[in-house]
């Protein structure tokens, strides 16, 4: 047997004494401060003390238990970012593929895995209403937003093979910051991207939007692509997708919707996020309101010849050589990796055990603990929402006495409730104003999360004018 190889019993007490922790993980989560309190020297001291010529053995597990105490506990009090918390089925699943090793780079490479995943894409694409579209999971959504523009770059001014030549994208203010940099990578240039402004909401301006296609076509610049957010980091606010796509249309652009963060929520409600299917290409993070672990993302589109266009490169090594179409397909034509994780199967395997239906309900569950937080924000004249609550961002803020500067009073309660531990929460800038902001894309939060939440910004809020 060679030297990295292990024996039967060495492999299940190493995978015994891995899952109990993991079990000790979820079973205290409760317990534990949500960030740690830890120094980066005391991290590096810790961590980086580099890897030995001969192995531990058994002892290089003796690390684990600090590596729990000094990651971040993703309870139901965390509210920190657009973020999903690692379903245990699915991350289950995370390990499976881990083992099975699967390189999802066609059928042939991975039969049973590729197979999986052109079914688990086939079938969201229909749940969420783009029946007919193709697709393929990748990173996350920055890399399905630079796939879904690169599309559109080839579609509107293909530059696979004599470069890109400039053109014009535009977006909304407040597009994810993935898009200026998947303009640049492209090289489309940042000073090609429009960024359009926005509504009392924080709802792309389709009236501003025509105006600015207007004006660069006055001024000889070629336009090729409006990204609609469905769902903004920020605040969550949809942007309105069919008079976006009716522009579009009108004007020949491809329509990319960035859905990374809100487009899942159409699994539970089609009516809040629009009509998806108008869309040419489509983001999604299942790692956001899919709950599962990251990473795993997702790009669906309508033109799988196009999408050959952007994508397809091959050579002798990878060519298929099989004659029925199933057998002969391969991911790399059709999307940016050659080398592909098995990134579906810990999806698929939690879809199947819970079933659609459960996802469903949760998604709901989040919608309706964001709207009650919002009303516990309302009922306290100490805090002020300072964004409409549309999908599940809550942005908000301490009022403040007379005379206090109320963007520093929010940075110190920000600070201080990540300090104490028992909830965290993160921040935005709305109309540049310093913004609390809950994000709720957690399988584990409940009503009671909210109102430790609330009190905690009370208290801090409290202490600090005292």
């Amino acid at each position: 047997m060679r030297s990295l190889e292990l024996d039967s019993a060495e492999l299940e007490d190493l995978t015994s004494e891995v899952v109990q922790a993991v079990r000790r993980w979820i079973d205290e989560l409760d317990l534990r401060h949500i960030a740690p309190t830890s120094s980066g020297p005391q991290l590096l001291d810790l961590f980086g003390g580099g890897i030995p010529e001969a192995g531990l053995g058994h002892d290089a597990l003796a690390l684990l238990p600090a590596l729990l105490e000094h990651s971040r506990a993703q309870n139901g009090r965390f509210f920190g970012y657009v973020l999903g918390s690692a379903e245990p089925v699915a991350a289950l699943g995370d390990f499976l593929a881990s083992a099975l090793d699967q390189n999802v780079t066609s059928w042939r490479s991975g039969p049973a895995a590729a197979t999986i995943e052109r079914a688990l894409v086939d079938h969201l694409a229909r749940e969420l209403g783009c029946d007919g579209f193709s697709g393929s999971f990748c990173g996350g959504g920055s890399s399905a937003n630079l796939m879904g523009l690169a599309m559109a770059r080839e579609s509107k001014c293909a530059a696979n093979e004599i470069g890109a030549r400039p053109a014009v994208v535009y977006a909304s203010s407040e597009a994810h910051m993935s898009i200026p940099k998947a303009v640049a990578l492209l090289g489309l240039g940042r000073e090609n991207l429009r960024l359009v402004s926005v509504d009392d909401r924080c709802k792309l301006r389709a009236d501003v939007l025509r105006e600015a296609i207007a004006e660069d076509l006055r001024a000889g610049r070629q336009p090729i692509a409006v990204v609609a957010s469905a769902g903004t980091v920020n605040t969550g606010a949809v942007d309105p997708l069919d008079e976006i796509a009716s522009i579009a249309r009108e004007h020949e652009l491809h329509l990319h919707v960035d859905g990374a963060y809100g487009g899942l929520a159409a699994l539970a409600d089609h009516a809040r996020i629009g009509a998806l299917g108008v869309a040419e290409t489509i983001s999604f993070d299942l790692h956001k309101w899919l709950y599962q672990p990251v990473d795993c993302g997702l790009l669906v589109f309508r033109d799988r010849d196009l999408a050959r266009r952007t994508f397809s490169y091959s050579d002798d090594y990878v060519t298929p050589l099989a004659d029925d179409p199933l057998e002969a397909f391969a991911f790399f034509e059709e999307s940016l990796e050659l080398s592909r994780r098995f990134r579906a199967l810990k999806a698929w395997l939690s879809l199947l055990y819970h079933g659609m239906g459960a996802y469903r309900a949760s998604i709901v569950e989040d919608l309706e603990l964001a709207q009650q937080l919002a009303r516990k924000i309302q009922e306290h004249a100490e805090l002020e929402l300072l964004a409409p609550v549309e999908l599940s961002v809550v942005c908000f803020r301490a009022r403040g006495d007379r005379g206090v500067n109320v963007d520093e009073l929010n940075r110190s309660i920000l600070t201080t409730l990540n300090r104490r531990g028992r909830v965290y929460i993160s921040n935005a800038s709305i109309n540049g104003s310093f913004a609390l902001r809950a994000c709720l894309t957690n399988h584990r939060t409940s009503s009671g999360d909210l109102d430790v939440l609330v009190d905690e910004v009370l208290s801090a809020a409290a202490s600090l004018m005292a």
